[in-house]
């Protein structure tokens, strides 16, 4: 058997970092792994055209590169994810109104330009928080707050300022799942065998003690291994909000001759 300790995937450590992810930033975890997202991108300079369709069939607006995880990356998505709050100026602010005030937003921020106009994102431990910029806002306008689906959010409650800064205690369980479902993908685009990708994610010595034909330990790491399979063939849509493709049609057909 060959010895998979060194390789990058087996450290459970490495993926930690997953247990802080939203949708949108899960998502691209899952996008940036496909072989085909992959090759779209090195191929980007060739044919520009080319590469804006295929962004676009992927669900984003511009090639976002693979190697960046979600702590670096800035993927553009299209617009519709409900997770994203639009800040507008405020035309006629109540006494009490809401301040755009950037420097306050609390946590790490990024400001970019996602090839329509601008998002700020804004992550602190175990939160992140999306925004988009409508044009003409500047620090200290007045402004409000709105979501898709037509429902005013509440600025009191969708306020940048407010509560980011708070720490989960410890990962839910779905976190968890997302965390090994990541690793489990990882060593099986790396050519692991099943029982290879459970001694990484559950250790040698449980897969020596609990690892047989009809076991649960064998069967919870073919489900991992088929979920994260799915996730990143197509299944990353449905965490963006995105449509989903038409039925037995890869994302890569839309646009191969």
């Amino acid at each position: 058997m060959v010895d998979r300790s060194a390789e990058p995937w087996y450290p459970t450590a490495a993926y930690l970092y997953a247990l802080h992810l939203d949708d949108l930033a899960l998502a691209w975890e899952y996008l940036r792994r496909h072989p085909d997202y992959r090759l779209d991108w090195l191929r980007r300079h060739r044919r520009p055209q080319a590469a804006q369709d295929a962004a676009h069939c992927w669900g984003l607006r511009l090639l976002e590169d693979p190697e960046l995880d979600a702590r670096d990356a800035h993927p553009a998505w299209l617009p519709g994810h409900a997770a994203v709050v639009q800040l507008h100026p405020d035309a006629d602010p109540p006494p009490d109104g809401t301040a755009f005030a950037f420097w306050r937003i609390p946590g790490h921020k990024q400001l970019l330009h996602d090839g329509k106009g601008l998002a700020l994102i804004a992550r602190s431990p175990g939160r992140c928080a999306r925004f988009t910029l409508a044009p003409g806002l500047e620090d200290g306008m007045a402004v409000a707050y709105a979501h898709r689906g037509g429902a005013a959010a509440p600025a009191r409650e969708r306020e940048p300022s407010s509560n980011l800064a708070d720490a989960k205690p410890r990962p839910t369980l779905a976190a968890l799942l997302e965390l090994h479902t990541l690793q489990a993908l990882d060593a099986t685009l790396a050519g692991a065998s099943l029982r290879e990708v459970a001694e990484g994610l559950f250790g040698a010595d449980a897969v020596a003690a609990h690892w047989y034909s009809d076991g649960g330990l064998r069967a919870k790491t073919r489900r991992l291994v088929r979920r994260g399979d799915e996730l990143m063939r197509g299944g990353y849509r449905r965490l963006a909000e995105l449509p989903p493709l038409e039925k037995g049609r890869p994302a890569t057909d839309a646009r191969r001759p």
